[in-house]
Order: C-alpha cells, then structure tokens, then sequence
C-alpha cells in the first residue's frame, strides 16, 4: 500500500526547535516524528512512501537515508523551490499514485493510536472520495458534516468565517479534522487548482457532488504537535503508557 507524509511545513509555532532542524525532525518521547510516522505506516502494511519535503529538506533526506529507508521503499517530493501548501504538495506527487489504488495521507506532526486499516476499509465500504479522520475536540477550525457524515462545509470559530456550499444542508455537526486522509486515485482528475493551493479547498468545492467523509474513530490518544507545549504532552503521556502497553 502506498501513502504520503506532509512533512513540508515550516513549524514556526514549534520554534525555536523549527530555527535548526525540520518540524518532521523534532522529537517526541525521544524519537522524531518523522520516525514514529514511518514506523506506525510501516505496522499497518504500507510499504511505499513518498515524503514531502522543504524546510531543512537535506536533513530529512540524510535521516531517513541514514536509517537504511526503514526497510520500506521511500521517495522524496521536493517543494526546496516552493512551499506548495498540501493540495499543491500532494498534486505534485500524483506521479507516485501509480497503482489505481485509494492511499493515505498523514501529516508528520499528528501521532495517534488510529487504525489504519478499518479506516481504510471505511473508506472502501463507503466508496468515498475521500475519507477525513475526525474527531469531536475542542478546536479553532471544524469540518461541518450532516448526519450522513458528509462533508458540506468548514468553519473557524474565532473569526466567524463559514464556507458552506449549499447553506440549506442544517442543521451541521462540527468535527475536528486529525490530518489523516485515506484518497481514492480519481481525486487528481478532479483537481482544477495548480501551484500553491490548501488540500480543504479542493473538498469544499467537490463535496457537494463527490462522497467526502467523515472518519470518526476511537482512540485512546491523539496528538498534534503544533506548539512546543504539545511536545511535552506527547512525551509525557507517550513514555507512562507506551511502557505499559
């Protein structure tokens, strides 16, 4: 199975770690995040994976290059030229989806305990699009959903900004999206944006005609390292019951 880490980001908000090093490179529970990535793809069965990569991009490559690729088949995506956002990142590497296979979609800074398979066959038994690993925390930015669990909007709660493309589809539940995509291969026809464009664009503008889904899974823990404060969380959590397990 094939699958692509969004390692690209700058991180400024995990600086000053981001001033030296890749965000994919900062450690959580004394291992970076790049590696608990790969290792947790590698468990679930994916044995190819392209990487995005642009800040400090060298050493992302020399660490993974450094690790003997991890025993699986792993590629670059090179944005050093231009931060291409995820729609743009993920476009460029549409040559790697050779396979006419549905693949996933993992952001670096997110360690979880989903599985990834039953969301993969999730996605299958729903002849999705697209399916979003969502969840029901406390977060600045919602995926709005209807009670099929289709997506029909987002919505940032501090600025009171909407996009809703049909409006009459209430009433909505707000769920928060965890970085985790599983994407069927006709997802790249129908993307019309090029250059730098944000992945959330291209699901609100196909929802309304295409199946884009929510996932809604039961984890025991969910992480997304967006400040250095998320480190320390992580690591503390992850070293009590990663031991214990």
């Amino acid at each position: 199975m094939k699958a692509m880490i969004f390692a690209a980001g700058l991180g400024t908000r995990l600086a000053p770690y981001t001033e030296t090093m890749p965000k994919a490179l900062v450690p959580v529970a004394g291992k970076p995040m790049l590696q608990w990535q790969i290792e947790k793809l590698t468990a679930f069965g994916f044995n190819e994976i392209i990487i995005n990569v642009h800040h400090f991009a060298g050493q992302v490559i020399d660490f993974v290059k450094a690790n003997n690729s991890f025993g699986q088949q792993i590629l670059f995506s090179d944005e050093t030229g231009q931060l291409l956002e995820t729609g743009g990142g993920l476009l460029k590497a549409a040559w790697f989806f050779d396979d006419n296979k549905p693949f996933l979609v993992h952001n670096v800074d997110v360690i979880s305990d989903i599985d990834l398979r039953q969301m993969i066959r999730y996605h299958i038994g729903q002849n999705a699009l697209a399916t979003l690993a969502v969840s029901a925390r406390e977060t600045s930015r919602y995926f709005l959903f209807d009670n099929t669990l289709q997506l029909r909007g987002w919505k940032n709660v501090k600025t009171g900004e909407e996009k809703i493309p049909l409006p009459d589809q209430k009433p909505l539940q707000p769920l928060a999206f965890g970085g985790i995509h599983v994407i069927s291969p006709e997802f790249f026809q129908l993307i019309t944006e090029n250059g730098r464009f944000p992945i959330v664009d291209v699901y609100l503008r196909l929802c309304s005609h295409y199946p884009v889904k929510a996932y809604l899974s039961e984890n025991k823990y969910w992480f997304d390292m967006g400040k250095p404060q998320d480190l320390i969380d992580a690591a503390r959590y992850l070293e009590i019951n990663l031991k214990h397990s």
